[in-house]
C-alpha cells in the first residue's frame, strides 16, 4: 500500500471516530431532555401535596383551639338567681309570733346596719320581763338575712348561698363554751333548714340558745333565739324555745317569697320546687 492510500485511510477512521462521538453526546442529551418532564412532574406533586398536607394541619389546629372562623367558644353562664330583693327586716314576724318570743321587747325592733339592704339585712328584738324578788325572764331574737348575686366568677346564687347556709351550721357548732350541743333537720322551711340548740353560761345566768339556719334559693335566713332565768327566776323548758323559733323562722321564710312576688325580674318558680316546700 502506498503512502497517499495510507494517509486516506487514516482520515477516513478520524471522521469515523468523529461520527461516533458526535451521536453519542446527542443520545445522552436526548435522553436528558427525556427526564427532565418526569422530575418536574415529581417535584410538582411533592410541592401540591405538601402544601395540602399544612392547610389540613392548620385547620385541625383551628379546630382544636376555637380559633377557626364560626367555631369560638361560648361565654360561660350561670343560673340567674331566683330572688332579687330581701324584705324589711323588722316586718319578716308578726305581731301576734313576736307577742310569743318577746313579750316585752318593742314592737318596731331594732333594725341593723347595712350598706345594701337588698343584699343584706337584720333586725332584733329583746324583752325584759321583771317579776321583782321572783327574779325576771329574759329574751333575745335576732333575724339575718343574706341575699346572694350569681357571678360567673363565683357561681350561681344557689351555689353561693348553701355554701354559706354550710358555714353557719359549722360556725354555730364552733361557738365558744356551748354545752349539750344537739341539731336536727327541720322539713317544710324553704330548700334545706337546720336547728341547733346548745347551753351557755354567762354571768348574768344560764341561757337556752337556739339557731334556725334555713335556704330559701339564693337567701339564707339565720335565726337566733335565747332566754335565761335571771335574779333567781327558772330557766326557761328549752323544747318551748325550740317550737316559738321554729313558728318564726317558717314566718322569715315566707317574708322572702313574698317580698319577691309579682316582681317583673323575679323568675317563675322551679317545678320542682312546690310552694310548700318554700312555705
Amino acid at each position: 500500500m502506498s503512502e497517499g492510500t495510507m494517509q486516506r485511510a487514516a482520515q477516513r477512521d478520524d471522521q469515523r471516530d468523529q461520527r461516533d462521538r458526535r451521536a453519542g453526546r446527542l443520545r445522552r442529551v436526548l435522553v436528558c431532555a427525556a427526564a427532565v418532564p418526569a422530575v418536574l412532574a415529581v417535584a410538582g406533586c411533592s410541592s401540591d401535596s405538601g402544601s395540602q398536607g399544612g392547610d389540613a394541619k392548620q385547620s385541625a389546629s383551628d379546630s382544636s383551639t376555637g380559633t377557626g372562623t364560626g367555631s369560638a367558644s361560648p361565654s360561660p353562664t350561670v343560673q340567674a338567681a331566683a330572688y332579687h330583693k330581701l324584705p324589711e327586716s323588722c316586718a319578716v314576724l308578726s305581731k301576734k309570733t313576736l307577742g310569743q318570743l318577746v313579750p316585752k321587747s318593742s314592737k318596731s325592733g331594732k333594725k341593723g346596719n347595712s350598706s345594701d339592704v337588698l343584699s343584706r339585712a337584720s333586725c332584733s328584738w329583746s324583752s325584759l320581763d321583771d317579776n321583782g324578788v321572783k327574779g325576771s325572764q329574759f329574751r333575745w331574737l335576732n333575724v339575718s338575712l343574706l341575699r346572694f348575686e350569681s357571678d360567673t366568677s363565683r357561681g350561681s346564687a344557689d351555689q353561693q348561698a348553701q355554701a354559706y347556709y354550710t358555714k353557719q351550721i359549722q360556725d354555730t357548732r364552733a361557738v365558744t363554751g356551748a354545752k349539750n350541743l344537739k341539731s336536727q333537720t327541720l322539713t317544710g322551711t324553704g330548700d334545706e333548714a337546720t336547728v341547733l340548740r346548745y347551753d351557755l353560761r354567762k354571768k348574768e345566768g344560764d341561757f337556752k340558745q337556739q339557731t334556725i339556719v334555713a335556704r330559701v334559693e339564693n337567701v339564707v335566713v339565720t335565726l337566733d333565739y335565747n332566754g335565761a332565768g335571771l335574779a333567781g327566776e327558772k330557766t326557761p323548758n328549752a323544747d318551748d324555745l325550740v317550737k316559738s323559733a321554729q313558728k318564726a323562722v317558717k314566718e322569715a321564710v315566707s317574708a322572702v317569697a313574698s317580698a319577691n312576688t309579682g316582681s317583673a325580674a323575679s323568675p317563675s318558680p322551679s317545678p320542682s320546687k312546690s310552694a310548700a316546700k318554700k312555705g
